[in-house]
């Protein structure tokens, strides 16, 4: 990547008053108004000669004191696309209040399930959002607009757009939502058309590459920690007690080192970034032999993509999002610690635990109720100055606008030298590795 690549498009000067009333210097006792020429450095480490380049910096998020858009003439549409995360209402409440109250936009459509209100076959009519409709939505799970997953032809979603008159698009969604989005801004870019799309971050695998946090990821990491609590009391309560928690994490173990962080008790964390084998003196099943003799009861927590170069051939099926659809890791690992456990004649009592859908379908704790309102409100301010092909994020516990190619470039996944993943280890107490190469390597 280069310096270009964090820069955000514009579509063209500010010239419209604010209508915020922020004071535009420091000192006034509350906060401002955010000039375009503040900057947030990416990597906060300098090391050797590296120290005297340049430093990669983000844009800062916040409100500007010239906006691009009219907002008694500006028409903003918000959409919810891929799988369901605690939360959803609770932006496009917020999306609203701050479009409706702060700025003063009285045009405010909601479109129902995905990308696909963008095209007329499957007719989809917008949804009048107003302060009655989302008065309570917060309290509700879910996404009154409904959802879907996979994108549509951006000619004739950027068609669509143009003929309702939108100006402003909020897409709140993951990788496969912001691709999309990425895609019908460079139709209406090709078409000289003026229209803002702003993502929100949504997947509770936490997986968006420059964005610290998505919504939906703290309510995900307690419910996920609540089922492996009841999982280490069933395998306590019986002899060789086992129990098998499958959580969420397609390719990304984000849900698993938090919850396994957060309880305490796992023995072993799985996760689609550190391969491991079953068998042999460094395999899983090696090692939870051992557990099972020293404590009698041990704890496994599996994210959904994790070992899926154990099953046989790897799946080349895609979802509508095209992600490749992944085996049932839980229900594997399941069949294969019966099976050993049962050739050694060593009774175990195997319970297996997958929540993965219901930790989604939950209303957001305290923590992602804020979180939320605050993705939101940054997403408003940068609209309404005309940036456009950006996803608000969070770094170093700032909030930011990051160039939507950039957020999806790669996905975000934990690396094996993090101190995070260390933490892991310190508190499963699990091996660094568990295949073959690493024993190797260590004798």
């Amino acid at each position: 990547m280069t310096s270009s690549d964090y820069q955000i498009e514009s579509l063209g000067e500010c010239q419209i008053d604010s209508p915020l009333g922020l004071p535009v210097s420091s000192g006034a006792g509350m906060a401002g108004y955010v000039s375009d020429a503040v900057r947030i450095i990416v990597n906060l480490e300098q090391h050797g000669e590296r120290r005297s380049e340049t430093p990669v910096t983000l844009e800062k998020a916040g409100a500007r004191a010239k906006i691009y858009f009219r907002p008694g003439y500006t028409r903003a549409a918000i959409m919810t696309c891929g799988g369901l995360s605690p939360g959803l209402n609770n932006v496009i409440r917020s999306l609203y209040m701050q479009l409706y109250h702060r700025y003063g936009v009285k045009t405010v459509l909601g479109l129902r399930n995905g990308y696909r209100a963008l095209n007329p076959k499957y007719g989809f009519t917008p949804m009048m959002l107003t302060p009655d409709v989302v008065e309570r939505i917060h309290r509700i799970p879910g996404t009154i607009l409904g959802t879907s997953r996979g994108e549509e032809d951006p000619a004739i979603a950027v068609d669509t757009l143009d003929r309702e008159g939108i100006n402003i698009l909020f897409a709140i969604g993951g990788d496969g939502t912001l691709k999309g989005a990425h895609r019908i801004w460079m139709e209406a870019k090709r078409r000289g058309l003026k229209l803002a799309i702003v993502g929100v971050p949504k997947t509770i695998d936490n997986d968006i590459n420059f964005v610290y946090k998505t919504f939906g990821f703290d309510t995900a990491v307690e419910r996920a920690k609540e089922a492996l609590d009841c999982a280490h009391t069933e395998a306590r309560s019986h002899p060789n007690g086992i129990g098998l928690v499958k959580t969420m994490g397609r390719d990304s173990g984000f849900i698993v080192a938090y919850a396994a962080l957060a309880s305490r008790d796992v023995n072993f964390a799985l996760i689609p970034e550190i391969a491991f084998e079953l068998e042999g003196e460094n395999g899983l099943l090696h090692y939870l032999e051992k557990r099972l003799q020293a404590r009698g009861h041990a704890l496994i927590v599996v994210a959904e993509g994790a070992g899926q170069d154990l099953m046989g051939e790897r799946q080349t099926a895609k979802d509508a999002s095209g992600n490749a659809r992944h085996q049932d890791i839980g229900a594997f690992l399941q069949d294969k610690i019966q099976q050993r456990f049962a050739s050694k004649k060593i009774e175990i009592n195997l319970k297996y635990i997958d929540p993965s859908y219901t930790i989604r379908s939950v209303l957001p704790n305290a923590n992602d109720s804020i979180y939320c309102d605050n993705l939101s409100r940054y997403a408003v301010h940068a609209a309404m100055a005309g940036k456009t092909d950006l996803v608000i994020g969070q770094w170093h516990n700032v909030f930011t606008h990051v160039p939507i190619p950039l957020a999806t470039a790669q996905r975000k996944k934990i690396l094996p030298e993090s101190t995070l993943w260390l933490s892991v280890l310190e508190a499963t107490g699990q091996p660094p590795a568990m295949h073959y190469n690493s024993r190797k390597q260590t004798n």
